[in-house]
């Protein structure tokens, strides 16, 4: 079987690769290029590949599952040590107590998002009125750069996320358009320091120019387009579910919880996983693994696995415990994933707030899904609503 598994629509993993996952939890593919390699898809399983170092993503020379080069992700495709070098640099602004003094400023963004929208009226495009400027806003700001600037940038992210969807040639026009921006930011920076995350390192002795601008990139796409993905599943699942959206915008405490079910629930990776190289003797699923053999972890597969969530086919907004793998395992557990979720957060909130009876403005079957790339979701999210409480 070829891998990556062609795309399908829906917000929840579908039940046809549900079924091929539980009944094999390794899985033989071959992955582009001729590789073979397993799919790992169970949640005990995930954990180990993503978390022991007998499983080295550096020792992967296979190349990635998307159009971005091993050499243009600054964490995702290295280990330790240059992994913790890295991350290491930039780990104190991505704090949950950071994260938590940005509240005020992603809750006023979001109303001034929310208000646009409310002029506007439905029905509106919500990812692009909404779902994409709030968290690439937010990490804009971090960086120090314009988000002005997005209309030039996120043309070359969404070519870059590109999983064969992309023209090689447009994909590398982008790559080098990225690059040039970030050199001519860092460049700035060096000139004239600010108090922003870029500023921060430019000034990091342990990183060399071209990581301070990979890592600018990086950050720029991961935190606006993996936030702005789930959030438009985030909709699509409250339209569905009416008694849900009542229960949380009647009650907003029981939000982080659903949150955190959304994280489990949203079937998001278009390419499955990382591929790791095995470097030393190990196994998975009780199946012996040696140098050389390959294994991609599956977290959309281990996040419905039985044997880790009670009721794993349901959701539960109110789950506990809810050890799910949503934003990573370990070491590459999303750098991002404080304001992921505080902007997931803010944003449903505030959505149910301000919108009443928020609905699709389509039928579910003509939602345009992301196909060929590296993240799962939507072009477009056409919704309707009516004035809510703030309205």
């Amino acid at each position: 079987m070829d891998f990556p598994l062609p795309n399908r629509p829906g917000v929840p993993l579908d039940e046809g690769r549900l079924r091929l996952f539980r009944a094999r939890p390794l899985v033989p593919v071959v992955l582009p290029g001729g590789h073979r390699a397993l799919l790992v898809t169970r949640h005990a399983d995930v954990r180990t590949v993503l978390s022991d170092d007998r499983f080295s993503r550096e020792a992967w020379t296979g190349g990635t599952l998307f159009a971005r080069t091993p050499e243009s992700l600054a964490l995702a495709a290295c280990d330790p040590p240059t992994h913790t070098r890295r991350r290491k640099a930039v780990q104190a602004w991505f704090t949950a107590r950071r994260a938590e003094a940005d509240r005020p400023r992603v809750e006023a963004l979001a109303e001034r998002l929310l208000d646009g929208m409310a002029a506007h009226g439905p029905p509106a495009d919500l990812l692009g009125g909404f779902a994409t400027p709030l968290p690439y806003t937010v990490i804009c700001d971090m960086l120090g750069i314009p988000a002005g600037d997005l209309g030039l940038l996120l043309p070359w992210v969404t070519a870059m996320m590109s999983a064969g969807r992309y023209p090689a040639a447009e994909v590398e026009a982008a790559r080098q358009g990225m690059h040039g921006y970030f050199a001519d930011r860092l460049a700035e920076r060096r000139a004239r320091p600010g108090p922003d995350l870029l500023s921060a390192l430019a000034a990091a002795p342990e990183l060399s120019g071209d990581e301070i601008v990979v890592f600018g990139y990086g950050l720029l796409a991961a935190g606006g387009e993996t936030t702005s993905n789930f959030l438009a599943a985030c909709v699509v699942e409250l339209a569905r579910r009416p008694d849900l959206a009542a229960r949380l915008r009647a009650d907003p405490s029981l939000i982080p919880s659903a949150v955190e079910e959304f994280l489990r629930w949203v079937w998001f990776a278009g390419t499955g996983g990382r591929p790791h190289a095995v470097v030393a003797d190990a196994a998975l699923a009780g199946v012996p693994l040696g140098p050389g053999d390959v294994v991609v972890p599956l977290t959309d597969a281990a996040n419905r696995d039985p044997a880790a969530f009670s009721g794993a086919d349901e959701f539960d907004s109110a789950r506990s415990p809810n050890p799910h793998l949503g934003l990573g395992h370990g070491r590459h557990m999303c750098l991002g994933a404080p304001h992921a979720r505080l902007e997931l957060q803010v944003a449903i909130a505030a959505l149910l707030r301000r919108f009443g009876d928020l609905a699709l403005a389509v039928d579910p079957d003509r939602l345009e899904w992301r196909d060929r790339m590296f993240v799962r979701g939507l072009w477009r999210l056409p919704v309707t609503w009516t004035p809510g409480r703030d309205g």
